[in-house]
Order: C-alpha cells, then structure tokens, then sequence
C-alpha cells in the first residue's frame, strides 16, 4: 500500500492530539533549500515542543500511511529537508524544542534538544570555559538536529572529528513512534549495535532526532592563525605533515585554497580585503590552538621559517590579533557564497585519500579541458581529504550557457573521485541529490545492507521518503 497525503481529517487529529502553538504557517523557507535546486511542499507544518509530542506526530502519520520529512535549520545542500514529489506530507520542524538540558564542564558535555542553533550552544559552551569544536559557515541557522542527522563536518574535523565523534548519545523517536532514551553520558558502552552511530548520518530516513549530549574540550590556552602561499597542493601536504610535527593535535583546521576564490571574491565581494598584495596560485589557512604556556605566534612563525628554508612557502602572514584572525576566516567563509554568486554549473563535495590530493587536482583539470573552456575554484579541508571542487563557466558566460553540460562534468568528476578511492560524498550526506550517485558508486553489500535497516525500522516508509535511498517502486 503506498504512502498518503495530508488530508484534512489527518490534519483534524494532529489538532485534537497537539497543542495549537505546535501547528504552524507553511511558510516558504520550509518549502526552500539554499541552492533553489527544488520548490518542496507541505500538506501542514507542525513544529512541537517536546519529545512527547514528535513521537504523537509520527504515530499519527503511522496510522494514516502520512510521509513525515524532519527539518533543522534549512540549511543542507543536497536536498534532505525538501520533499518535491510524492504525497505532501508532514513537515516536522525541530525550531521549538532549543533547549540546553544540561551542561557538565568537568566532564566536558552538554545536553540539548535537537533545535538547538549551532552557534547557541557554541555560546553556551563558551559560558562554561569549554569548546564545542564543530564549526560551519551556517552556524547561525543550523539545528544540531540536522547536523547529526548529516554527520556534518566543518573546518575542524581535522583535530576533533566530525558530527558522530562529538556525540556520546541521543534521544530520538522512532518510526513506530517509540521514543529511544539514549541520552547516556558515557564514553564507554559496549552493548551491543550502536543506534547512536546509525541515526546519526542517516538524514531523517530511520527516525527523528530530538535531543543529543555532545562532547565538549576544553578551550586551548591560546589560539593562532596563518595564511601562507604555497607553491602546489602537493606543497601544502608537506606543510601540514611539518605543522603537525611541530604541534602535533594542536592544529585545529588547515585549509587549502586556490587563486580562483579569490578572484571570484574581488568580482562578486570587492569590498572584502584581500590578504595578498599578489595573490598567489594556492594557500593555506593554518589555525591552532595551543595548551598554556605556548605561544600560537611564535609556533607558527618557527614552521613558517622552516617551510621557507625548504621551499614550501614563499609568502605568509600572521594574524597579530582577533580581528586579523577573523578577517582570514572571513576570507575562507566568503568563498562559498562568491561562488553562489558566480553560478556554478556543477559543484562537487568530494574526498579523496590525502596522498592522492595533488594528483586528483592535475587529472580533474585535464579531464575537464576535454570537456570545455571552464574555471574551476578548488578549495577545502586538506587535513581530512575533503575538497569542494566546483566548476564554472568561463568569464563572460553564466551557468545557463553549460545547462547541457551538467551531468558530463559531474560523471567525469565523480568517475575520477572513484577510481582514486574516494567518495563522492564527503560531509553534505547524499539527501536527494545524490541518490543517483550512490547506486552508481556505492558498495552493493553495504547498499543491501542499508536498505534492510531502512525496511526494519521503518517498513511502512513514512520517513523522509526518496531521501538517501531511492523510493520502493519508484
């Protein structure tokens, strides 16, 4: 039996169930995605409070066979929280349930609900002399809901890990309507298969994520950050292998960037100072943080000095203070939206294995010159193997000029990612976008393994349908 829209007896019963503030205005931004990819739609919005009122909303849509597609902050950009075909179904929005339960600093974690905004704990993390290290360019508007759900990465995925490694439990409803009490402050529980490890990163499809404790750290005694030019991405390796001996886990994020962010940034944001007289061809963005009695600058002024002498670097700054500091972060996080600006024809969130970096930027522009006359702007997490690889039409033309180019580009990309042992996949999730992508590079036992999980969690199918994996019969 196939799923079923909203219907206005369904919609009768979420009132009779819910309280009246829970019931909400289907406003345009639930029905929009950062790209403008897809228009998705709603037969009602309800946004509750408590996790005993998300567990009354999937046991409703249970019973009435109604699809229910969670949403954070809207901010996911492969489609995860837009639903643009099937029935309309209930969109389950977690901006009411913000909460910080509880925060224990001697034992670094914190306790929230899944609403909460990424830069509101930050904030209250801060409060407590502690560090919740993930970061992202939408900490203004990202839910940690959707952050888990995503197994978001960000700038420091290098020294801390991603969304999973700084989660130790969570509260979640599942598709049955169950509630899961797993909010454990423990970072050792050896029994049995971890449903933590499953709901986060499976995008909404096996259940709702309501509350999580999160792992905090504590604050480095003192920060620092560089920017350095480098002569090629297989430069930049040997530079981060050199920072990483000097300071070991002390180095936070170091990011890799090319000439072409930067031009892009004087086209479309010329009002941001530039860091270089000269631009260079490709730099890095070196970020520490240090334990008391070290000193960020002079650490990184000694790695600059040696990269010198061996002719890694040839030019570099140091940020003397917070607002040098922040002016070269906004530099990193203002290149996605002067490509936003731009108009790419094809963007590509890939990894590929550290060693094989340099290699994979030299054949990516060679495959894609057999393709076309196109700019490329390269740029990401060197030190996790994650580049944002994106391709743009040539200066003088717009991305509907290459609408017919699209798919090439990106099989030539992807094809290449695979063939290198990478993924095609690296920190947005597969979502809608991508679920082509999966069936054509993923492992077929681990797909077959997905789709079991998927179908005894949830066999009626009502989460998050056509997200991650393609609809039953569709």
């Amino acid at each position: 039996m196939d799923l079923t829209p909203v219907t206005p007896e369904f919609i009768d019963r979420l009132r009779a169930a819910l309280p009246a503030a829970a019931l909400r205005e289907t406003a345009p931004h639930y029905l929009e995605e950062p790209r403008g990819r897809w228009a998705g739609q709603a037969g009602i919005v309800v946004a509750p409070d408590s996790v005993e009122q998300v567990a009354t909303v999937i046991r409703e849509a249970l019973a009435a066979r109604v699809p229910v597609v969670p949403y954070g902050g809207g901010t996911g950009l492969v489609g995860g929280q837009i639903c643009a075909e099937g029935p309309a179904p209930v969109v389950l929005s977690l901006e009411r349930m913000t909460a910080v339960r509880a925060v224990y600093p001697d034992e670094n974690l914190m306790i929230v609900e899944a609403g909460a905004i990424l830069q509101d704990v930050h904030d209250a993390a801060e409060a407590v002399n502690r560090l919740y290290p993930l970061s992202i360019a939408s900490k203004g508007s990202a839910r940690i809901g959707g952050l888990l759900s995503t197994n978001a990465g960000g700038v420091n995925v290098l020294r801390y890990g991603n969304a999973r490694e700084l989660c130790l439990g969570l509260e979640a409803v599942l598709p049955d309507g169950r509630i899961w009490h797993g909010l454990k402050r423990l970072r050792k529980d050896n029994t049995g298969y971890d449903l933590r490890d499953l709901l986060i990163g499976a995008e909404g499809t096996l259940g709702v994520i309501t509350a999580a404790t999160l792992r905090l750290v504590p604050r480095p005694a003192g920060e620092g950050t560089a920017l350095m030019a480098v002569d090629s991405p297989a430069a930049a390796l040997k530079l981060l292998a050199m920072a990483r001996d000097h300071m070991g886990e002390g180095v936070s994020a170091f990011e890799l960037m090319h000439r072409m962010g930067l031009d892009f940034l004087s086209e479309t944001l010329p009002d941001l100072r530039q860091p270089f007289d000269t631009p260079p061809d490709w730099f890095v963005l070196i970020d520490v943080g240090l334990a008391r009695g070290l000193d960020p600058a002079e650490a990184l002024e000694t790695l600059f000095a040696e990269a010198f002498e061996a002719g890694l670097v040839s030019d570099g700054m140091i940020a003397q203070n917070e607002a040098q500091r922040h002016a070269f972060w906004e530099v990193r996080e203002q290149i996605p939206e002067a490509n936003r600006r731009i108009g790419s024809i094809s963007s590509h969130d890939i990894s590929v294995p550290l060693g094989a970096i340099p290699d994979f930027i030299e054949k990516g522009a060679r495959v894609l010159a057999g393709l076309g006359t196109f700019r490329i702007n390269c740029f990401g997490h060197l030190g996790d193997g994650n580049l944002h690889y994106n391709v743009f039409p040539a200066k003088g033309q717009s991305r509907d000029d290459h609408a017919k180019d699209h798919d090439a580009i990106k099989r030539a990309v992807h094809d290449l990612v695979d063939r290198m042992g990478g993924s095609v996949s690296a920190e947005h999730g597969i979502g809608r976008l991508k679920v082509d992508d999966l069936e054509r590079y993923g492992d077929p036992v681990k797909l077959s393994a997905m789709r079991a999980v998927k179908s005894a969690l949830d066999p009626v199918g009502i989460m998050n349908p056509g997200a991650v994996l393609r609809r039953s019969g569709s």
